[in-house]
């Protein structure tokens, strides 16, 4: 889906959050495009469960490109396990949930992307870029914390599990099954 912020109705980002909640509409890929370009603008709507964020005015080919990626990233979804497992964290694909130790953890949508990510690539160090590429679907020009940020969030909510997440200095990140 293809969605703006300004709409003349109802805010974008209204919209993006009564689909994330309707269980019948929350796996529907959503690239925001708009003129609203603030950071946080940007940010707001990737943790609201937006797949990219494209900037006005844009180009058709970036557009175009831009839609292939979360085609192949959704082509990729569909092929991955329905339950995936790491030292007692489990997630379930089909439900969305997250459990640790048997106990039931909420994380937001980029946060869980993320850790399934870091599972489907356990013991693989992953640069900050590819993790921006996979996770919130585009490639940033010049330098970024995002990533950092939501490591960090991943990390607290993990807990004692934190441990197995390594930061690899000067490239991005692992999760490794050795502590």
């Amino acid at each position: 889906m293809l969605l703006d912020i300004m709409l003349p109705d109802i805010d974008g980002i209204e919209i993006l959050n009564r689909l994330k909640e309707n269980p019948s509409t929350k796996n529907i890929w959503v690239m925001m495009i708009t003129a609203k370009t603030t950071e946080y603008d940007i940010i707001s709507a990737l943790d609201k469960g937006a797949d990219d964020y494209i900037k006005k005015p844009f180009s058709v080919m970036e557009l175009l490109s831009r839609v292939g990626a979360i085609a192949r990233r959704a082509k990729d979804q569909d092929k991955g396990e329905n339950i995936l497992e790491f030292n007692n964290i489990v997630i379930d694909n089909l439900k969305r949930t997250v459990t640790i130790d048997g106990e039931h953890v909420n994380f937001t949508y980029k946060e869980y992307e993320l850790l399934k990510y870091l599972i489907l690539n356990k013991d693989i160090v992953i640069s900050r870029e590819k993790l921006l590429t996979y996770i919130w679907g585009y490639d940033y020009e010049g330098e970024t914390r995002t990533v950092d940020m939501h490591i960090k969030l991943l990390r607290d909510k993990l807990k004692e599990k934190r441990k197995y997440i390594k930061t690899i200095r000067g490239v991005g990140y692992m999760l490794s099954s050795k502590e």
